[in-house]
């Protein structure tokens, strides 16, 4: 399964080793943080996609993203809940999401009016806990995207990076 990926700034990872204790009564913390823009479908074969995907980015300028809190999907799509996560705010991502669902496949559950951007932090554990972790109040961390990732899950790697426009 591919991905599109937006690569995250070394502040956040910093934030995720500072609330990592707090973290530890999940059953699985994330080690590696990235922000999704759109998931792909197993059945696409990589070299079609990535033509896909860049005729699709072709004129996407970079855009703004702000992380400015905590928050949690009690009972996610997918896998185990709790699902802990910082909450990502940008207009020019939720764009760029529409735009690419319009060119490829909606996952349900978890993309169109469904889709909550967001960096996962940890899954699996007490809700108490991910309420608890919701109420903390941390520094907001905003960044430019200038790069999106497209990210093979299969090889755990990134298999191409697409420049956005300043």
């Amino acid at each position: 399964m591919y991905s599109l990926n937006v690569p995250v700034p070394g502040e956040i990872a910093q934030l995720a080793g500072q609330l990592r204790p707090s973290l530890y009564g999940f059953d699985s913390v994330r080690d590696e943080h990235t922000l999704v823009v759109k998931r792909f479908g197993d059945q696409e074969n990589y070299d079609r996609l990535a033509m896909r995907v860049r005729t699709a980015l072709v004129g996407t300028p970079a855009f703004e993203a702000h992380v400015s809190g905590i928050d949690y999907f009690e009972t996610p799509a997918r896998g185990d809940g709790p699902v802990v996560y910082l909450a990502v705010e940008s207009p020019g991502l939720e764009r760029l999401h529409r735009e690419l669902l319009a060119e490829f496949e909606t996952i349900e559950g978890l993309e169109g009016e469904d889709y909550v951007p967001h960096v996962t932090l940890a899954r699996g554990g007490d809700i108490q806990v991910a309420q608890e972790l919701a109420e903390r109040d941390i520094d907001p961390i905003s960044w430019t995207v200038t790069e999106l990732h497209l990210w093979d899950a299969k090889y755990e790697e990134t298999a191409a990076r697409i420049s956005l426009p300043a």
